[in-house]
Order: structure tokens, then C-alpha cells, then sequence
């Protein structure tokens, strides 16, 4: 028996997306039918549906959501109907190499769930999803260790940004740099990411936290999320690093790049202490993109390194992330700026181009 579904497709490259009535086989072996609560916008979507990140279409994009479990496969055994779940593009498998090695949060599945289990069909032919989740729909279906399982007092509607955003920001913070009390840390690019990795910080009890962003309207809100000190490049010309550094007495302990510019990359790096700075790249730089670096650098003590879904196991963290925001440690409601109907999705879109949204939540009723 099939199942219908009412996702927002994406054609092509720079093409509106169009909301289709679309079906799923009904849920064997370990897939999960979840019914959508919210979804939020990520810029990962974006760079698929601007070309800067490859994808095949059409596909039905959306990474970052929240639900209600519908429906089991036979073999699922983690979640049941009625489950309060969120979906992970970063799954946690328990099982595979990577995941018991503990060195590594991504699974063996990362990235190879999209054509496996229950297909998803529009007019006949098969049509992609996202991660394997495809949360820009009223239905996703991934596997059982694509999803978590969290408390049920917990808004959906509004935690569904611990799908994507709300880990990656506070979890390379936490999970992956370890930022340790009283470091000095400067965040480039304080949107849907940046803001998090800021609260992150002031959650690790950071000393001096510098926001760095090219809209200065940004200031007001970095530091309600833990920002100390708030720079805007362009008022510093080509002497940007070299103010940072100034301002941290050497250069910062901790550097994050949370936008995908790979010369942001170098700046961020140059910005960072030369003798023991870390800087974390958590955006997706287009495909094909080379950041460069001096390799001196990294004789002298300079570290580069990366971070997916904040370095955060999704089905080990995601509830302590929840937790986190139950017991008031971190904030997420001031993110939601916006909440659209599905058919509305690519206004959605146009606001996060234009610099006026830090999250935009689709609703489904």
C-alpha cells in the first residue's frame, strides 16, 4: 500500500522548487514513517538549489526537521508510533567501524541512505531525497538510525532546529573544538550556524567571544547569544587579521568558520594564535573550491580541522542537546524568525538570500 505525501520539489539549479502530491512504498525493514511536525531552511539547501553544492534532480530537499512516528518497518526496534523523533543526515548506527572506533562521529550510512528502503515516487519515476530524509514534505521516511528519539515535552516546532543547525553550531564548540573556560574564540559569520557556535561558547564559559559578520545589524543579536566583542570587516580594510589579533593579545585560542568562503578560511586562520590556535571550518565550501594556507604554519602550531553536525553522535547527543534547551542553557526560539506554510517555501528562501532570517520554520498542520 502506498503512502501520500505532499512535498516542495527541487527541479534544477536556480529553479523554484513546486509543491507535488508524491507517494512512498509503505515502510520495510528498518525505515520509518514520520509524520512532519516542522522543517526548518538550512543553507546546505540553498547551496543545492544555487548550484554550489552538487545534487541529482529532482529531489526533495531537507535535512533539519521534527515529527511524529506514524508507521515501522518489521526490523525497527529504536522508535515506535506515537515517538517524538528527529530526523539525522548524520546517522548513528552503533554498529558500524566508525561509529565504535570513537573517533569519529559519522557513520558508515552517512550519505548512502538516499536510494535504500521505501522509494519515494512522483508521476512513476523515482525522485531523490535529501540525506535520505527529504524533510521538506508532511512525510519522511528514513532508516531507524537516521533517527532519535526525544522527549516528549519537548516543542517540536521548535527543537526541530537541533536537526541540523543548533548541533553544528554548539556541538563544534563543545564536541569537536572542546573549547575550554576562559578561551578567547572569534566566530565568522553569525547566522543560523554562528549564532549557535556563539551560545556554544558561552555555554563552554569562554573568556573573550568576537562576532565577526559583514551585516553589522547582526551585533545586537551576537551579543544576546554571548558575544563580547562584534567586528564588521569592511571597517578594518585589508588589516582585518591583524586587528583580531590585536584584539586578542596574539590572536584567539579558538577561530570557527561557519559561512563556506574558503578565503574567510585563511582569514580565520590568520586571525587564530600562531602558536596553539585552532580553527574549526564547520560551512560548506562550493564544489571544487580550494582553500589556501601556509604550511609553515602548521609547523609552528596552527591546527585546522573539520566538523559534521558538530562532531555530535546524533542518537547519542541530539537529547542532550533537547536537554540543553529544556533546562534553559541554550536558546532557540529567538532563532525561528519565520514560519511559512509549505506552499510558501521559496519566500523562504528569498529572505534567507537577503540577509533577513536567521531560521525560517515550514509548518505543517
Amino acid at each position: 500500500m502506498s503512502i501520500n505525501v505532499r512535498a516542495a520539489v527541487a527541479w534544477g539549479v536556480n529553479q523554484p522548487m513546486t509543491v507535488e502530491s508524491l507517494t512512498y512504498d509503505e515502510p520495510q525493514g528498518r525505515d520509518v514513517l514520520v509524520k512532519m511536525v516542522a522543517t526548518g531552511l538550512c543553507h546546505s539547501d540553498l547551496h543545492v538549489l544555487d548550484g554550489s553544492l552538487t545534487k541529482g534532480f529532482p529531489i526533495v530537499l531537507g535535512h533539519e526537521g521534527g515529527g511524529i512516528v506514524a508507521a515501522c518497518g518489521p526490523d525497527v526496534v529504536s522508535v515506535k508510533p506515537g515517538d517524538h523523533v528527529i530526523p539525522l543526515f548524520c546517522p548513528e548506527c552503533r554498529e558500524c567501524a566508525s561509529c565504535t572506533s570513537g573517533k569519529t562521529n559519522i557513520c558508515q550510512h552517512f550519505g548512502t541512505t538516499q536510494n535504500t528502503g521505501a522509494k519515494l515516487w512522483l508521476n512513476g519515476k523515482q525522485v531523490e531525497r535529501s540525506s535520505g530524509l527529504g524533510t521538506f514534505a508532511d512525510y519522511c521516511m528514513p532508516k531507524d538510525f537516521s533517527l532519535v528519539k526525544i522527549r516528549g515535552d519537548a516543542p517540536l516546532e521548535k527543537i526541530f532546529y537541533a536537526g541540523c543547525g543548533v548541533t553544528t553550531g554548539v556541538g563544534a564548540v563543545v564536541f569537536t573544538a572542546k573549547v575550554e573556560i576562559g578561551a578567547k574564540v572569534i566566530v565568522f559569520g553569525v547566522g543560523g550556524i554562528g549564532l549557535n557556535v556563539l551560545q556554544g561558547a558561552r555555554l563552554a564559559n569562554a573568556g573573550m567571544v568576537i562576532a565577526v559578520d559583514t551585516n553589522p545589524d547582526r551585533e545586537s543579536i551576537s551579543r544576546r547569544f554571548g558575544a563580547t566583542h562584534f567586528v564588521t570587516p569592511k571597517d578594518h580594510g585589508d588589516d582585518v587579521a591583524a586587528h583580531l589579533r590585536e584584539l586578542t593579545g596574539g590572536g584567539a585560542d579558538y577561530t570557527f568558520e561557519c559561512v563556506g568562503n574558503t578565503k574567510l578560511m585563511r582569514l580565520a586562520s590568520d586571525a587564530s594564535h600562531p602558536k596553539w590556535g585552532v580553527l574549526t571550518i564547520i560551512g560548506a565550501a562550493p564544489t571544487g573550491q580550494d582553500a589556501s594556507v601556509n604550511p609553515f604554519d602548521f609547523l609552528v602550531g596552527r591546527r585546522w580541522q573539520g566538523t559534521m553536525f558538530g562532531g555530535a553522535k546524533g542518537r547519542t547527543d541530539v537529547p542532550r542537546i533537547v536537554d540543553w534547551y529544556m533546562e534553559g542553557k541554550i536558546a532557540i526560539d529567538e532563532l525561528i524568525t519565520h514560519r511559512l506554510p509549505l506552499e510558501r517555501i521559496n519566500e523562504g528562501f528569498d529572505l534567507m538570500k537577503k540577509g533577513r532570517s536567521i531560521r525560517t520554520a515550514i509548518s505543517f498542520n
